[in-house]
């Protein structure tokens, strides 16, 4: 990879999808992934993983975190400016799980169509 990787860790969705929608604004920044854990700060957290230039991630995680606050709770976020190569296989796996998560949701989508049709 050998740019950045970003990281925001939100209390709940909407949180998450607010220092998103910013992060996304603010920079040329691409959404790796995310991980939704249940018992951070005793809530749901989703975290969310960008990448990009250190520079636009940078800017990115400032902007989500601002944003986020504003609408809940940011719990942490880091930016690991030109991580080691060994960071490439877990973002190689974010990249491969959220392919998978777009996958399911078009399966779902495509399963009810068939069902509506068929009535």
């Amino acid at each position: 990879m050998r740019k950045a990787l970003g990281m925001i860790e939100a209390v709940g969705l909407t949180t998450a999808i607010a220092a998103l929608d910013a992060a996304s604004k603010a920079a040329d920044i691409t959404l790796v992934g995310y991980d939704k854990v249940i018992g951070v700060a005793k809530s749901v957290s989703v975290t969310i993983h960008i990448a990009g230039e250190v520079a636009a991630v940078n800017a990115a995680i400032e902007a989500g975190v601002e944003a986020g606050n504003k609408v809940g709770t940011i719990v942490s976020s880091k930016t690991i400016a030109r991580p080691h190569e060994e960071i490439d296989f877990l973002i190689n796996e974010f990249k491969s799980n959220l392919k998978e998560k777009k996958s399911k949701k078009e399966e779902k989508k495509n399963s009810k169509k068939k069902e509506e049709n068929k009535e």
